[in-house]
């Protein structure tokens, strides 16, 4: 059987998925182009017609361009754009824009939801500054670990893919490659899968951030003496380095070095035939619980659909050889009934959504339907090859929902209480809102469980301070995160609401036995006006919850010191980065 050929049978091991779609409808259904982010317009400087920035550099590729996030929230309207060809030219657009009182803000991708990188709307004064086209060299170094070396604007994608030509592998890494090295450092990045003594790990092996396997980077910063900005390399020892390994975008990385391990052959097998009550039960249940899994592999992933009892679990283990059974896989992204949706299907189903909201419940049961009959039909139930072919499996053409999102840090004993705590409040809030005739979750609830940041594992040196997943000095026995992802179109009714009261029920639930932090790259501190927008918990909650267990040099404000004196101008800010890194 090849690849790209479905099964001819249901598995007995799982659920009838029902009547099989025709290959003609699934096609038309994932037929779309696919579509990363890409300009509305691009027009080059002399071309717009509008003057361009005082004294912009010469020399220095300048268009004007819109720019739009992953789930279309952030607008930004004919937004200066500057394409530089190499670190040096950002280094001359640093000092330009320190002149001119303006601000650059890297741009990679722009796969993320949390508007770090400017607010919607038009931001004067304000150049972006595109990393995808002259910074994306990528080399290797061998080695036990080896490491990999790449420039801010080289995607996930092209990263793993050099790798794996060289008998190296990312394994903790998220789901999506369309995804640029610095963006992710820049938020945290992370994939599932927590360290196992019984099963040892190659060296170089990462459980927790991305951010954790740095052994060097390349920021652009201010050179006091001199009076201009400069190319630092940090090296992981160094005491300034945790502070740039997380910047939330507060700096701008050049460059980043990597540990690696050797590749490995990854086994990832679906189910969805234990019920969400059970996956989920209450701590020290018999069942076939979530704990239980992620003690016999380490390595586990939960996919729930709302309103169901119908999870997608899928489970990770080495296997060096090919187990029977499974089908191999060459080439990543073995899902395409979940990650070739096109943007306009995306749209047509959100605005059913706000249109027909009691239909709610029919739709998430449609979906994990079709999640079932997506397997079958593409004989994934059961998968195994280089990692890169398992871990990457999430393409920018799913379906454009907002995210919010949450980390709990805890210890290994207690993820089932953690899991099942959280999915006992989603579903009882969910209940209530629905006797008010009100859904505010259209979406999946992704969970994902690492390691902690300074765990051991990562690069020699101390772990990113600005980090949810970072280890606390004060409890060595929480030494696991597990990672809370709850997804809705935008728009829907009570959606604020909703994730307002989980998120402050969260705060107080995880504290004392576990404890709360945000995953930076998504939606937290749910204010009434939407996310983003709790004053008190982006001025102090969250804050103080990157000081408690933490000692002298590991705390907020050591971090914020240390990227405010390398860019005392602020030149690579935004207004919410104003708001947040403050001491």
């Amino acid at each position: 059987m090849t690849d790209d050929q479905p099964a001819s049978t249901t598995s007995p091991r799982h659920p009838s998925p029902g009547p099989r779609p025709t290959r003609r409808r699934l096609i038309a259904a994932a037929g779309a182009a696919a579509m990363t982010w890409t300009p509305a317009f691009r027009l080059d400087a002399h071309a717009v017609g509008a003057p361009a920035p005082p004294g912009f550099p010469p020399g220095i590729r300048l268009v004007r361009q819109a720019f739009r996030n992953w789930s279309g929230e952030i607008v930004l309207d004919a937004v200066w754009t500057a394409l530089p060809a190499g670190p040096a030219d950002v280094v001359t657009l640093a000092d330009w824009a320190r002149a001119q009182g303006w601000r650059l803000r890297a741009k990679g991708m722009g796969h993320t939801w949390t508007p770090f990188m400017a607010p919607p709307g038009r931001s004067p004064r304000l150049v972006l500054v595109d990393t995808t086209e002259g910074l994306t060299a990528i080399s290797l170094s061998g080695g036990a670990p080896a490491t990999v070396t790449a420039q801010a604007g080289a995607t996930m994608d092209a990263i793993h893919t050099a790798l794996e030509h060289a008998g190296y592998g990312l394994v903790g890494t998220p789901a999506i490659g369309d995804l640029t090295v610095a963006g992710g450092l820049a938020i945290g990045a992370h994939g599932t899968g927590v360290p196992d003594a019984g099963r040892p790990a190659p060296a170089g092996t990462g459980f927790g951030t991305m951010s954790d396997l740095v052994e060097s980077l390349t920021a652009v910063v201010w050179d006091a003496r001199a009076g201009r900005h400069t190319l630092r390399t940090f090296h992981r020892g160094e005491a300034d380095t945790p502070a740039f390994l997380l910047p939330l975008g507060r700096t701008f990385v050049t460059e980043v070095t990597l540990r690696t391990p050797a590749n490995v052959r990854l086994r990832c097998r679906s189910r969805t035939d234990i019920p969400a009550s059970e996956l989920f039960g209450a701590p020290g249940s018999t069942g076939r619980t979530l704990a239980r899994h992620l003690a016999d592999t380490g390595r586990v992933e939960v996919i729930w659909f709302p309103y169901t009892e119908q999870p997608w679990l899928k489970q990770w283990s080495v296997e060096p050889q090919q187990p029977p059974g499974s089908r191999r896989i060459d080439r990543p992204y073995p899902y395409p009934f979940t990650d070739r949706v096109p943007e306009g299907a995306s749209n047509l189903f959100r605005d059913l959504q706000r249109g027909l909201a009691a239909a709610t419940p029919a739709f998430m049961a449609a979906l994990a339907g079709a999640a079932t009959a997506g397997l079958t039909l593409t004989n994934s139930w059961d998968l195994w090859g280089w990692s890169k072919n398992t871990v990457l499996y999430m393409r920018p053409t799913t379906l454009r929902y907002f995210f919010a999102g949450w980390t709990v840090l805890c210890a290994r004993a207690d993820v089932q209480r953690v899991v099942h705590d959280f999915w006992q409040r989603f579903t009882k809030d969910l209940a209530a809102y629905a006797e008010r005739g009100v859904f505010p979750v259209n979406g999946l609830v992704d969970i994902r469980i690492t390691g902690t940041d300074g765990g051991g594992r990562g690069a020699a040196g101390a772990p990113p301070i600005l980090s949810p997943a970072r280890f606390r000095e004060d409890r060595p026995d929480w030494d696991t995160a597990v990672w809370f992802n709850s997804t809705t179109f935008p728009g829907t009714v009570g959606s604020t609401e909703f994730h307002r009261g989980l998120e402050q029920w969260a705060l107080s639930h995880y504290s004392g036995w576990s404890q709360l932090r945000p995953e930076w790259s998504k939606g937290w501190a749910f204010g009434q006006d939407g996310p983003w927008t709790d004053r008190p918990l982006i001025e102090k909650g969250w804050p103080d919850a990157f000081r408690a267990g933490r000692g002298a040099g590991s705390r907020w404000e050591d971090a914020v010191a240390v990227l405010d004196r390398h860019d005392p101008a602020r030149v690579f800010s935004s207004p919410l980065l104003d708001h947040l890194l403050t001491t």
